[in-house]
């Protein structure tokens, strides 16, 4: 049997790797356990600024944090003034695309599943409105609402009717970054998506991404995000889980939305 993987921060207690000595701290790929023997050192970045609270390099400095950047950044090419809409806007990435999308000058509107989220949207983050999606019978309705001009910037994190309801309120050549489907992932049968002929007359583009495809901007993207923090222009929620052996409940929790912000689990 092996450990589950998944993003850490660690301390280097020894290593035969050039680049890597004693007492480093790095992010990266670890497993759910205290030590790890990582024989593949790529997957560790060496974190340099440690000024900031480590438990960020899991977060807003670690995977989330290129990943809401490439996927707005890179995939989306935001323009000011431009309307963006994120969903599951309050977790680990959407909560940094919402303030990216702010610091580029777009309007930006999030949903997420409680008032919790919602005010946390709006008073923390930085969102110009906020919308609880369970409280929506009619999920085109909220979006053109909230949306009264269309949306050109879609950050895709659930997918099924949320996504149906997003193109048919998406606006010319507007762009959608499908970054994760969390609603999907524990159907037996996934929904199927019923408006893709919204990409046709409004040439939308669509676009699919990972993380690891735009890791090599990781210093552009600290050039960026590094004084965005240390000057307030960028917060971070985190919901912190104390001992290994709370990380199952912990990742269970992410399906039925009982975080509030990044989950971590603190192992030590």
């Amino acid at each position: 049997m092996q450990p589950i993987n998944g993003y850490g921060v660690a301390k280097v207690l020894d290593s035969t790797h050039p680049k890597y000595a004693k007492d480093d701290l790095v992010w990266g790929s670890t497993g759910w356990e205290e030590y790890s023997l990582v024989t593949a050192p790529q997957l560790l970045i060496k974190i340099q600024h440690t000024d900031v609270p480590l438990s960020y390099y899991t977060g807003i400095l670690g995977m989330p944090g290129v990943t809401a950047y490439a996927g707005l950044y890179e995939v989306c090419s935001p323009k000011k003034g431009e309307y963006v809409y994120v969903s599951a806007a309050s977790g680990a990435v959407g909560q940094l695309v919402g303030q990216f999308a702010k610091l580029a000058g777009c309007y930006v509107v999030g949903s997420a599943g409680s008032k919790e989220k919602v005010d946390l949207l709006k008073n923390k983050f930085g969102f110009d409105d906020a919308f609880n999606y369970k409280e929506e019978p009619d999920l085109d309705a909220a979006l053109k609402r909230c949306f009264p001009q269309g949306i050109d910037i879609y950050f895709e994190n659930v997918g099924g009717k949320m996504l149906d309801a997003v193109l048919l309120n998406m606006r010319l050549r507007g762009r959608i970054a499908v970054c994760g489907m969390i609603s999907q992932y524990n159907l037996e049968k996934p929904e199927g998506v019923h408006n893709l002929e919204q990409l046709i007359g409004k040439r939308i583009r669509l676009e699919g991404f990972l993380a690891g495809d735009y890791y090599h901007l990781y210093p552009k993207f600290l050039e960026l995000v590094i004084p965005a923090i240390r000057e307030g222009k960028m917060v971070y929620v985190e919901d912190i889980a104390e001992g290994l052996e709370n990380a199952p409940a912990a990742l269970v929790g992410l399906f039925t939305g009982r975080n509030v912000g990044k989950q971590l689990v603190a192992v030590a």
